[in-house]
């Protein structure tokens, strides 16, 4: 009650000032003077509305000290008829002149809801995500697969404002088909895809999206940012590599993408398989066997069987010299860059240091050196069946 009284003395004391003549210094100053907001908040507009009703949300949440300075500033500054509907962050101390500028300039929503479709290797995920204006961070309100599970309410919902933004987030080393795929089941798309793309040629990236887009457009957006990649990387790869083509570059990149997801050894792992093709070596990696067995359609979800090791496919690296006729997945900027740039070393042999991938691997020149890595790493599994007993 007293701060809708002491609005509306405020108001009238506004009006008595401009009918005096004085007041329009005064009130210029206090439109462009920071603003009682003490926390930030988000400001839905919503579609149709004016700035009648934005002033009315304003003086509610403590973000103006008058409603009625706020129109009389946005029918100054010619503003008024230039609203725009969406969800808009309003950091604190803004001043009405600010707010206004906000509401009006247009563009993306800058706070509210966001839904991400998360690609990933294994699953894909919707998350429904609303931004805590007070932190400047997204919090997690709603997560499901939407191949496999039921639709939560509040996903139909904000799928449904306006407002809502929409995000693709693909992970490196998901194969086209995961992709295709996963764009399916996403509701929020229309179109169809008529063929799955080639292996590699898509870009792991977060791509904004709205309602509606066609599924055949995001691909063309993957597709360009991927070959825009590629280019680079090639045109910037160290002299005397042992491939010859982009597609090669390619092809190795996605082969260091599936064997590691760890930053600091890329190169590293790079160097490994740069010298055994200078050595004239087998690669001998797994996820080209895996590949080769599931052909990107999924994930294998157990060991690699020695029959499977043994049996002959394009992609056999344990079989068939060089690289394989493929990538075997969608490489990451960072796998281009490494395919491109190795390491300098003479190590041709790798195996994992722990069971948890993300602790990377350890590397040897010789066989003996390898061996001995590949004991402590049977170890540890063996160890690991026995805690499990």
């Amino acid at each position: 009650m007293w701060r809708s009284l002491a609005s509306n003395v405020l108001s009238l004391l506004i009006v008595a000032l401009f009918v005096l003549g004085g007041g329009i210094p005064w009130a210029q100053t206090e439109f462009r003077r920071a603003g009682p907001l003490e926390q930030a908040i988000c400001l839905r507009v919503e579609r149709g509305s004016n700035m009648e009703r934005v002033s009315a949300d304003l003086e509610t949440q403590g973000a103006i000290s008058s409603g009625f300075l706020f129109r009389v500033g946005a029918d100054y500054t010619d503003k008024a008829q230039q609203l725009k509907a969406g969800s808009f962050l309003v950091p604190p101390g803004t001043s009405m002149e600010g707010i206004i500028d906000v509401v009006t300039r247009g563009g993306a929503s800058t706070c509210g809801t966001e839904i991400v479709y998360r690609v990933g290797v294994t699953r894909t995920l919707a998350e429904v995500r609303e931004l805590n204006p007070t932190t400047n961070r997204y919090e997690e309100k709603a997560q499901f697969n939407p191949a496999v599970d039921e639709v939560p309410p509040l996903y139909a919902e904000k799928k449904a404002l306006g407002d809502t933004r929409f995000r693709i987030a693909l992970a490196e080393g998901v194969t086209s088909w995961q992709i295709v795929e996963s764009l399916k089941a996403m509701d929020v798309l229309e179109g169809t895809v008529d063929e799955i793309p080639a292996e590699g040629t898509l870009a792991p990236d977060s791509y904004e999206i709205s309602a509606g887009t066609d599924r055949a457009d995001v691909i063309a957006r993957m597709e360009a940012a991927q070959q825009g990649r590629i280019t680079e990387a090639w045109q910037n790869r160290a002299p005397d590599l042992p491939i010859e083509t982009p597609e090669d570059l390619a092809i190795l990149a996605s082969i260091i993408e599936k064997e590691t997801g760890n930053d600091e050894e890329r190169e590293v792992v790079s160097s490994v398989f740069v010298n055994r093709l200078r050595r004239g070596m087998m690669l001998q990696t797994d996820p080209t066997v895996i590949y080769g067995v599931t052909e990107g359609k999924g994930v294998l979800g157990r060991g690699l069987r020695q029959s499977e090791l043994r049996r002959a496919t394009p992609w056999n690296t344990y079989v068939i010299q060089g690289l394989p006729p493929t990538p075997i997945a969608n490489p990451g900027m960072a796998s281009l860059r490494a395919a491109a740039n190795p390491a300098d070393t003479d190590f041709i042999y790798f195996v994992a240091k722990t069971l948890n991938p993300a602790d990377g691997h350890n590397f040897a020149e010789t066989l003996a050196e390898h061996n001995r890595n590949v004991a402590i790493y049977r170890q540890l599994e063996r160890d690991r069946q026995q805690n499990e007993n």
